[in-house]
């Protein structure tokens, strides 16, 4: 049992939503356990979700609660419901935005015998980006045809969250980081992200470092869990496979998460509001719950998330489960309250069979902050376009024949692709078309840089000849290195 905190009486101000569905029975259970086990907290509460956005509010949070979140810094909230049709904004991607939550950290650990899973011995934490990817949220439908979501990966990002999982394992004594990234296909965004992982673990000695590409690195988490320890991915990648991770324990109600960012910190379940089962007092309020002792590790209360999670892995033990754990291990199926007042019944209590946790106040040292430090600029010079056509008329030798008739000044036509794959010069007849055509104008001077003016001119003149410009993506060197991708089978 942790003796070296110092007893604080000063109650720390939280912010608390309750959340809809599941979400004011489980949160209410987890703040009376909170209460009981002595946690020094003053919940301030607001309202988000359903009614908020119902009321008019389409990011599903009001300016008075973004006023608490500010003022208190940390933030237990319960599950939201986003009601269905177009025009709602995911609450939880705006909050993580817009206060910097740049770190998703959700444990993923196996409570066997006691929970039924097919990994006994999995334990493993995935540090997931949480801010940008393509969960920047930056589409466009651009034809008939054809729509674009735009992945952002950025250098300052991965930093962040890369030195964060390092800096996480070693004060949680993890001894393995791995990288999850695409960067065999996606070399110029995924490959960042590995690039700046190779960076900053350089910096990491004392701790194992290892990268797999995304697809096989889920096949192996799925088969064999044990093998990973903390695994640090970009954001798509991290939703997917923390909530398979999660599953693969037992149930994806036990897994708690948090957001973390340089000012404000955010806990929850990782589950949702669960609508079907609201109000039946059956709902599991373990996945909060354990969201609520990481809360209470951040703001240096460790002692009581150790009472509590103590508590809470002795319930399981003694069989006391709510009807989702329901096996042969269960000695009584129990309601959320029942299963509630058992935990607050055992705190004091350390497990038989599991390991007793046992957790420390985190140091001055310990706490991350990403201090990002921008380089010196490279030397950027623009050496050609790709220009994006709508365009239904012609076939790549047509539109390539059309685009050579009009006078490109400095610029000459390099190369035209659709969706990605080269179709001209020397396309395949069997690829197929959509009504989407990106063109790659280069310096007709394969030795010199252009001017933003050229490529003014050259739109100019193609928009006289009615054809359809949907967008451009101006082509770069830094410091001599390609900015930009090759079209496949370039």
């Amino acid at each position: 049992m942790n003796t070296s905190t110092q007893h604080n009486p000063v109650k720390v101000p939280i912010t608390v939503a309750l959340g809809d569905g599941i979400g004011p029975e489980i949160t209410t259970a987890t703040l009376k356990i909170l209460e009981a086990a002595g946690a020094r907290i003053e919940p301030e509460f607001i309202e988000i979700g359903e009614q908020v956005y119902l009321a008019g509010h389409s990011s599903g949070i009001a300016t008075e609660a973004w006023d608490s979140l500010r003022r208190t810094k940390v933030f237990l909230k319960g599950p939201i419901t986003t009601p269905s049709g177009s025009g709602y904004k995911s609450l939880n991607v705006t909050i993580r935005k817009t206060l910097g939550l740049y770190a998703n950290v959700r444990p993923s650990i196996s409570y066997a015998p006691f929970v039924k899973t097919l990994h006994p011995k999995m334990d493993l934490v995935i540090v997931r980006e949480n801010e940008e990817d393509l969960y920047a949220g930056i589409e466009h439908r651009q034809t008939d045809e054809v729509y674009q979501c735009l992945k952002l990966i950025t250098r300052p990002g991965c930093e962040k969250i890369v030195r964060y999982a390092f800096e996480y394992a070693r004060s949680h004594g993890r001894k393995k980081v791995t990288c999850m990234v695409k960067d065999n296909i996606m070399k110029m965004t995924d490959g960042l992200f590995y690039k700046v992982f190779q960076e900053i673990g350089a910096e990491y000695p004392d701790i194992e470092q290892e990268r797999f590409i995304i697809d096989i690195g889920s096949a192996k988490l799925a088969t064999q869990p044990e093998r990973f320890d903390v695994i640090v991915t970009p954001n798509l990648y991290g939703d997917v496979i923390s909530d398979i991770a999660a599953e693969m324990t037992g149930s994806v109600g036990l897994a708690g998460s948090a957001n973390v960012g340089d000012h404000v910190a955010m806990f929850e379940a990782i589950h949702g509001s669960a609508p079907d089962i609201a109000g039946q007092g059956i709902a599991n309020p373990s996945g909060i719950l354990l969201g609520a002792v990481m809360m209470l590790i951040h703001i240096r209360q460790a002692d009581v998330a150790e009472r509590i999670h103590n508590a809470w892995l002795a319930t399981l033990e003694d069989g006391i489960h709510t009807v989702d754990l329901q096996s042969e291990q269960t000695v009584k199926t129990v309601s959320t309250s029942a299963f509630t007042d058992a935990v607050i019944e055992r705190l004091g209590q350390l497990p038989k069979t599991f390991k007793p946790v046992s957790y420390q106040n985190p140091t001055d040292q310990e706490i991350t902050r990403s201090n990002y430090v921008r380089a010196k600029p490279s030397n950027k010079q623009l050496v050609g376009v790709d220009i994006f056509l709508h365009e239904t008329r012609f076939n790549p030798d047509q539109l390539a024949e059309q685009l050579q008739s009009v006078d490109l000044g400095n610029l000459s036509l390099k190369m035209i692709t659709n969706r990605g794959v080269k179709v001209w010069p020397e396309g395949f007849p069997e690829t197929f078309c959509t009504d989407h055509w990106r063109c790659r104008f280069m310096a007709a001077d394969s030795e010199s840089s252009i001017k933003q003016s050229d490529i003014v001119y050259l739109m100019s003149t193609l928009t006289e000849k009615k054809i359809d410009i949907i967008k451009t993506e101006n082509l770069c060197t830094f410091d001599g290195e390609r900015g930009f991708a090759l079209g496949q089978g370039q």
